[in-house]
């Protein structure tokens, strides 16, 4: 993905320079020296203002080192492991770990990490000192994410408690000397590191960090096939180190996706078709966690070389009209690969299972995002040869936010957690609402505009999110944000 586009960006026809009508409308394409600088003020929105598109101030979000130092240079692993909260306060946060966090990024094996934790407790405190400092570092990791999803205590209160054990985590993962080496305890606590830091506002520093994590995976060799590199290694190993690795090119893949930069987790010969359970409880007892993984897996390896490569160089995703339909097509293929309880539903039948398989909803919602929201940028996608597929594309958008709707409607708490679902499916309102914006140039186009239900829904949609948004904003500066982009778009 190294040649540039054959016709200079500067205009098509008087058209903007972005090939994705997904992508336009908020930042002036004279203004950004680069894609990526104009996606970062979209991507990485936060306290900034919404316009702002120089690179030093985008990536000067959240310009306060994101660990707070409460840490001495003498202290060691010792200092880390005092701040421990009571095993009580520990169990529960680590519950809701299991219950928020592991049904959507289900890279570890539950049962090995509690006869790990159970043993850690019951040595002495002398000897808790002296454990592996990377297994430290994501227990704390685990109960800041945890922490994020408590519903008894204020937001300022969460946050507060949260960064406190993140902190604690980076500290525990500087005492193992993560820039220098790495094993599986440290890739898991560094996967999850990031996602903490994108949910806490501070997306920048996630990708940043995120940066460091992909390096670490290959110098493990998790890119590698386990049966190359580690052929002597139990069953039991080998589908860790599958897991750990698709948990790195997922989020690698579908952060890119939000941000427009480059992959970075291209290079591997792990194989999806090789993950299995083999009478094992890989992941849980649930037998639908591999079914998940094997779908997200699929559709990132399709999202990563169809999209994120060709729109971190501005170059259009579909090249001909053929391609285009080709591509549709791919996606239609993985999405019918997908276990049919992650396809077959409407929202009274999610609702029923709600009550009772939480886990299935979050990963049924998690996985229909991810997927109609590519499906729309390639629907959206456009050159001098292809045009717009509007209704495809606001098919697609209202079926990706429909999912955070759902979310919303079933598990407001952690809707209101989770940066990548909120962020998506704000991208997604803000695709309708350019897409219902070019639509209106078009002479006489209102009065069809408004009796077609298909811009009717797509208007309805953008206002459910402004509504939801404004619900979040009490204590979002970023959904405030989210308010007024959308707003002045409509």
């Amino acid at each position: 993905m190294t040649k540039p586009p054959k016709k200079t960006p500067s205009s098509m026809n008087g058209k903007s320079q972005i090939p994705n009508i997904a992508d336009r409308g908020t930042v002036h394409d004279a203004d950004a020296s680069s894609r990526g600088a104009a996606t970062l003020s979209l991507g990485l929105l936060s306290h900034v203002p919404f316009s702002a598109a120089k690179a030093t101030s985008v990536l000067g979000i959240g310009a306060e080192h994101p660990f707070a130092n409460y840490w001495t240079c003498e202290g060691g692993l010792a200092e880390v492991v005092q701040v421990l909260p009571g095993k009580i306060q520990a169990d529960i946060l680590l519950s809701r770990y299991f219950e928020c966090v592991d049904p959507v990024y289900p890279m570890m094996h539950r049962q090995t990490f509690y006869a790990d934790y159970e043993h850690f407790w019951q040595l002495p405190p002398a000897e808790k000192t002296t454990v592996d400092a990377a297994f430290v570092a994501l227990i704390f990791v685990m109960l800041a994410l945890g922490t994020q999803f408590v519903h008894t205590t204020s937001a300022r209160e969460r946050k507060a408690t949260a960064e406190f054990y993140v902190s604690a985590s980076n500290q525990a993962l500087r005492m193992y000397s993560y820039l220098s080496k790495a094993s599986t305890r440290s890739i898991q606590a560094m996967v999850l590191m990031t996602y903490f830091l994108i949910n806490d506002n501070h997306a920048s520093d996630g990708w940043a960090f995120a940066g460091i994590l992909i390096r670490q995976a290959y110098a493990l060799g998790l890119h590698r096939d386990p049966n190359i590199v580690t052929p002597n290694a139990s069953l039991f190993e080998k589908q860790q180190r599958r897991k750990l690795w698709q948990a790195v090119l997922l989020q690698d893949t579908f952060l890119t996706v939000l941000l427009s930069l480059p992959p970075s987790a291209t290079h591997t010969d792990v194989s999806v078709e090789d993950l299995h359970d083999d009478g094992t409880p890989i992941a849980n007892s649930d037998p639908t966690d591999t079914a998940y993984i094997r779908g997200s897996w699929t559709l990132a390896n399709l999202v990563q070389e169809a999209i994120c490569s060709p729109r971190s160089l501005d170059l259009p995703i579909c090249s001909t009209a053929r391609h285009k339909s080709k591509l549709v097509a791919d996606f239609r293929a993985v999405y019918r690969s997908f276990a049919d309880v992650f396809r077959s539903w409407d929202a009274d039948s999610l609702s029923a299972l709600a009550k009772t398989n939480k886990r299935v909803v979050r990963q049924t919602l998690f996985l229909t995002s991810n997927y109609f929201h590519n499906l729309m940028l390639v629907h959206a996608s456009e050159c001098a040869e292809v045009p717009v597929n509007v209704r495809g594309t606001l098919e697609a958008a209202h079926d990706a936010i429909n999912a955070f709707f759902m979310l919303f409607s079933l598990l407001e708490t952690e809707a209101r957690v989770w940066w990548v679902f909120n962020h998506r499916a704000f991208l997604e309102a803000l695709c309708m609402g350019n897409v219902l914006r070019e639509a209106a140039k078009e002479p006489g186009s209102e009065e069809a505009m408004a009796k077609d239900p298909v811009f009717v829904r797509a208007k309805a949609d953008i206002g459910r999110m402004i509504e939801i948004m404004e619900f979040m904003a009490e204590d979002s500066e970023v959904a405030r944000t989210r308010v007024q982009v959308l707003r002045d778009l409509l």
